[in-house]
């Protein structure tokens, strides 16, 4: 199966840079990074990518209000939202949006990673544990 093209979506430098690092060591190909939800929507419609991890607190559009635009403007694109919000609420507002992952920020995060990308490439959900 050839690697999955990957866009990352995160207002932290370090988070982009880390989960960039998890994905390129054999889980993917990272084509694009951004730090902002109106950027993700730019970047996803010329890039168009195999899936799109995006966190839900980002500056000039959220990860939530991206998702929902993205089903139109990128709809082959599968969003994995990659969060700190733990509350059962944005996990439901999340699936609403059309997204098909939702993980928690966390230490070990390469095998759920890997589990969540595997799981969403064949077209179900994944919500992590944590």
């Amino acid at each position: 199966m050839k690697k999955p093209r990957i866009l990352l979506a995160d207002d932290h430098p370090e988070m982009l840079s880390a989960v960039g690092g998890l994905l390129e060591d054999g889980l993917g190909e990272v084509v694009g990074t951004v730090t902002d939800g109106q950027a993700l929507l730019e970047m996803a419609q010329r890039l168009k990518p195999d899936i799109i991890i995006a966190d839900i607190s980002m500056p000039r559009l959220n990860g939530l209000d991206a998702a929902r635009a993205l089903q139109t403007c990128a709809p082959q694109s599968k969003v994995i939202i990659l969060t700190v919000h733990r509350e059962p609420v944005y996990v439901t507002l999340a699936f609403n949006a059309g997204v098909r992952g939702y993980l928690l920020k966390r230490t070990g995060l390469h095998a759920e990673l890997s589990q969540a990308l595997l799981s969403v490439l064949a077209g179900d959900r994944y919500i992590g544990g944590g």
